[in-house]
């Protein structure tokens, strides 16, 4: 469990130095705001591009993605049924669905697969299903949700929200090159791969600092939700893929892989798109610090058993 360990260990440490830069207000009022947008319109594109450019787009076909997306499905499905009922609206339901489900599988889930699985491309199914699949879709229903239509706006600009989203345009670029299989040359990947470095330290920085003068997890307005989201993530969600692993037949170390991966705590991605949108921010926010937190008992449980 020494990947696990390491892993949480570098992102808890971002994630304090930016708790002390929101104390100290070194960054100003609107520090978080900054590192937000400049992980979502700049960075984590430029992040996306880089990796899904190298990928290998076949891993997308695998029984163990085909169990973590009907994992991803299922949580997500339950998350929205209860939101309907409790009328909780489309943000707070869109980000609690994602905390549910969206799995942190490039900060954590890059040392995990290196320590504990010993292979950094059994995450990479994952990871390109999220980027490829399912922030295309999350990213439109906020774009459509959380903005007021303008009034110039027609509905070919709206249908085409997608195409405009830099987050969407950066994994799509990544697809393109890596089906053409050209390989760019390294001037024109440098720039890209400095700026990619910068998403993951200014989300963990943007996140630390948002927990400066924040209340206790899952003791706000928003409890149950919160509850609700961390259980189906950090116990449900284990649980659900390992059944469906067996199910599918799938072998002791197959079942270990995708268990291991589905179990991975809530990406921080959640958070920057729930800051960007200026919806379900403490939702996002406890969901992932809860749990990181669980996740360290948990995948340890998982590789005693499994293991």
């Amino acid at each position: 469990m020494r990947g696990v360990l390491t892993g949480f260990v570098i992102i808890a440490s971002v994630i304090v130095v930016g708790y002390l830069l929101g104390r100290r207000g070194a960054l100003g009022e609107n520090g978080r705001e900054v590192l937000t947008r400049l992980a979502f319109q700049v960075a984590t594109p430029a992040l996306l591009f880089v990796t899904v450019s190298e990928a290998d787009l076949s891993a997308l076909f695998s029984p163990q993605l085909l169990v973590a997306a009907l994992t991803f499905v299922t949580v997500s499905g339950v998350f929205v049924v209860v939101a309907l009922i409790r009328r909780w609206g489309v943000g707070q339901t869109v980000v609690g669905a994602l905390s549910s489900g969206y799995v942190n599988a490039a900060n954590l889930g890059i040392p995990v697969a290196v320590y504990v699985l010993d292979d950094i491309s059994l995450v990479a199914p994952v990871l390109l299903f999220q980027q490829l699949v399912i922030s295309p879709v999350v990213l439109t229903v906020l774009d459509l949700t959380t903005r007021p239509a303008d009034a110039r706006d027609g509905t070919l600009r709206r249908l085409t929200t997608p195409f405009r989203n830099p987050i969407v345009l950066g994994s799509l670029a990544g697809v393109a090159v890596a089906a053409s299989g050209w390989r760019p040359p390294t001037a024109l990947m440098e720039p890209a791969v400095l700026l990619g470095n910068m998403a993951v330290p200014a989300v963990l920085l943007a996140f630390g600092i948002s927990l400066y003068g924040s209340e206790i997890p899952g003791r706000g307005a928003d409890r149950a939700q919160v509850l609700l989201a961390v259980a189906l993530k950090s116990v449900a969600a284990p649980a659900l893929a390992w059944l469906l692993a067996l199910a599918f037949g799938l072998d002791r170390d197959a079942q270990l892989v995708v268990v291991v991966t589905v179990a991975l705590p809530t990406a921080q991605n959640v958070f920057t798109y729930a800051s960007h949108y200026g919806v379900g921010l403490r939702l996002a926010r406890e969901s992932v610090l809860l749990s990181t937190a669980l996740a360290v008992p948990v995948l340890t449980l998982i590789a005693a058993l499994l293991g």
